[in-house]
């Protein structure tokens, strides 16, 4: 399965975690409508790619109840343990979830920055994010026929 990093910063911080590319590439469709917040842009990413949703907000829960501020022993543990296609969701805290949440996976790696309008591609093997394009809409077990078109607003930059 072609998976990649995807890290997102909204005002109230930033949270990473791995995901299959098309869930991604939705992602990109939502930015079209300039979302606020990772809450908004995964509600509305839902309608492109079903469950992503889901999955973070669970995996947001879990990193939650196991770590705690000054304690962070097990996500440290599990990021330097575990290979980076098996990390889990987790929030950028320290030096050590920032450097893990700037690493690419497999077919690369995104950072949606809400706050600054601004998407960098880290490392992006699987389709180029440009300013305009289509995405085929996921339709819970496999990318669907129908495709959705997107552009994003004048104010939203891509870095290579």
């Amino acid at each position: 399965m072609n998976i990649m990093r995807c890290t997102i910063v909204d005002p109230q911080g930033t949270v990473s975690f791995i995901a299959p590319c098309d869930a991604a590439m939705a992602l990109m469709v939502v930015c079209a409508h300039n979302p606020r917040t990772l809450e908004e842009l995964l509600t509305h990413a839902d309608t492109y790619y079903p469950s992503l949703k889901e999955y973070v907000w669970n995996g947001l829960a879990v990193f939650d109840e196991r770590n705690v501020p000054g304690g962070l022993e097990v996500i440290r543990r599990i990021l330097r343990e575990e290979q980076p296609t098996d990390h889990p969701v987790f929030r950028v805290v320290d030096d050590v979830t920032r450097e893990a949440s700037l690493q690419p996976v497999k077919a690369g790696g995104v950072v949606i920055n809400l706050r600054a309008k601004r998407i960098v591609q880290i490392q992006n093997s699987y389709q180029e994010i440009t300013r305009s394009g289509r995405v085929r809409v996921f339709d819970g077990s496999r990318p669907g026929g129908r495709t959705v078109r997107y552009r994003l607003p004048d104010e939203w930059s891509l870095v290579p």
